[in-house]
C-alpha cells in the first residue's frame, strides 16, 4: 500500500498540474561567491497586450515590439523565483502563484523537486510584493502556509499597503482580487511575518533595495557573497523588451506608472555601474542573466555568468 502523506499529496496534485499543461520546470544556476543563486520556474501567465501597452505611444511601440516579435494582442511571460542558497539558509523569493490565478501557472513545487528541494527545505519565503503571481502561492490547498518551515518577510510599506482595508476600494476594479487574494493569505502569517525597511540587511549577504511604482512599497534585493553580488528585481524590471529599450516609457502593468519609471532608471544606473547579475520575476529564459546596452536602450543578456 502506498501511503500517502501531507508532501506526496501536494507533489502529485502539482505534478498532474504540470503534465496536463505540457510544463517542464526550468532551472537556471550562477555562483553568488560561494552561494548558488537559482531560478525555479513557476509557469507563464496569459495576458493581454494592453494591460501593458496601453499607455505607451502606439507608433513607437509597434517599432519595439517588431524588433522583439512580440505580439500587441497577447503576451505569455515567465514567472522565475529565486533561490539562494548559502550552506546556511535555503531562501525562496516570492512563492509563486499557487492553482487559483492562472492554469498555466503554480509549478514551483515541480520545480523546486527538479532541484531535489521540498517546500519543507526551505528556510525562508521573503516578498518582493504581493501581486497575485508571487503572493497567491502562500497557502496550501489546506490553507496552510505551503513552506511551513520557513520564516516569511516582507517590506513593511508593501504589507501596510496591502493590509489597509481602503485598498480594495481605491486600487480599481481590475486589481480589486489581488487586494483581496493577498489580504486572505497575508492573514495565514500575520501572527509570525518578520518586516524589514530599505537597506537593511534582512539575511547575511541579503539587503533589501525599495523600488516602488510596480506596487507601493515594492522591493528588489542585493545579493553579496566575497566580490560576486547580484540584483533580484521582482517586476521592477518587468520584461525585456519595452522596459529595456524604453524605460521611461510609462507600464499599464504599475501601479504607479511615473514612479515606476523612475525606478527603472535608478536601477538600471546601479546595474551597470556594478555590472551586477540580474534576476527578473517575468524576464526570459530563466530570467537570469546580464544588462547591455546598444544604440537602442538597454539589452537583456539572458543566460548564468
Amino acid at each position: 500500500m502506498v501511503k500517502l502523506n501531507r508532501r506526496s499529496l501536494l507533489l502529485q496534485g502539482g505534478a498532474a498540474a504540470a503534465a496536463s499543461l505540457s510544463v517542464f520546470p526550468k532551472v537556471t544556476s550562477a555562483s553568488v561567491g560561494q552561494a548558488t543563486l537559482t531560478t525555479v520556474s513557476d509557469g507563464n501567465l496569459i495576458l493581454p497586450g494592453d494591460f501593458i501597452f496601453e499607455p505607451m505611444p502606439q507608433d513607437g511601440l509597434k517599432r519595439v515590439l517588431a524588433d522583439f516579435g512580440i505580439s500587441h494582442e497577447r503576451l505569455t511571460p515567465e514567472c522565475n523565483l529565486a533561490l539562494y542558497r548559502d550552506g546556511e539558509r535555503t531562501v525562496l523569493f516570492d512563492a509563486g502563484s499557487g492553482p487559483d490565478f492562472m492554469p498555466t501557472a503554480g509549478t514551483v513545487l515541480e520545480s523546486l523537486n527538479a532541484v531535489e528541494l521540498a517546500p519543507e527545505d526551505i528556510t525562508d519565503v521573503v516578498f518582493t510584493h504581493a501581486h497575485p503571481d508571487h503572493i497567491w502561492g502562500l497557502i496550501d490547498e489546506f490553507d496552510d502556509p505551503l513552506f511551513y518551515n520557513a520564516t516569511y518577510r516582507m517590506g513593511r510599506a508593501e504589507w501596510d499597503y496591502w493590509w489597509d482595508p481602503d485598498t480594495v476600494n481605491t486600487i480599481g476594479d481590475a486589481r480589486a482580487a489581488f487586494a483581496v487574494g493577498a489580504k486572505r493569505r497575508m492573514e495565514v502569517i500575520e501572527d509570525s511575518v518578520v518586516f524589514f525597511e530599505d537597506g537593511q540587511e534582512i539575511l547575511p549577504g541579503i539587503a533589501a533595495v525599495s523600488s516602488p511604482g510596480h506596487t507601493p512599497g515594492h522591493m528588489s534585493f542585493e545579493l553579496r557573497n566575497g566580490s560576486d553580488s547580484a540584483l533580484v528585481l521582482g517586476d521592477a524590471i518587468g520584461n525585456h523588451h519595452v522596459a529595456f529599450r524604453k524605460p521611461d516609457w510609462i507600464s499599464g502593468a504599475d501601479q504607479n506608472g511615473d514612479l515606476a519609471a523612475a525606478t527603472r532608471a535608478v536601477l538600471f544606473d546601479r546595474i551597470m555601474s556594478e555590472q551586477m547579475q540580474i534576476v527578473g520575476f517575468h524576464l526570459p529564459e530563466g530570467g537570469m542573466g546580464r544588462v547591455d546596452r546598444d544604440a537602442e536602450g538597454y539589452v537583456f543578456l539572458p543566460g548564468a555568468a
